[in-house]
């Protein structure tokens, strides 16, 4: 069993390893296409491409998975149909002006 685990830890790693190749290829070949021509920018390498990557999985990406977004919103949405028609309204007149979903209460028509 463990020796089970153990191969399936090292494909694992070895996938990984070929899907951080095979996008530090493309990220260079794109950059060293594009960026000398369009902003005159150095070429760069393999290592270089690699290092960009993970800076950019870092600044925009982060390092955790959905899940505790998923979770987060669920318990929103568990919340909100918990909710009264009165306690709603409530939290949208809360709302109003904070967020441009809920945007200004419109004046009601006279008649």
């Amino acid at each position: 069993m463990k020796r089970r685990w153990v191969l399936r830890a090292v494909k694992f790693m070895l996938f990984v390893a070929l899907v951080a190749a095979v996008l530090s290829l493309v990220v260079m070949g794109l950059w060293n296409w594009l960026m000398p021509r369009l902003f005159g920018l150095h070429p760069i390498g393999f290592w270089q491409a690699l290092g960009l990557l993970l800076l950019s999985k870092i600044l925009f990406g982060g390092f955790r998975g959905r899940r505790p977004h998923m979770q987060w919103r669920g318990r929103i949405i568990e919340r909100w149909a918990q909710m009264s028609p009165e306690e709603r309204e409530k939290f949208r007149e809360g709302m109003r002006g904070r967020c441009g979903v809920f945007g200004p209460r419109m004046a009601e028509p006279k008649g």
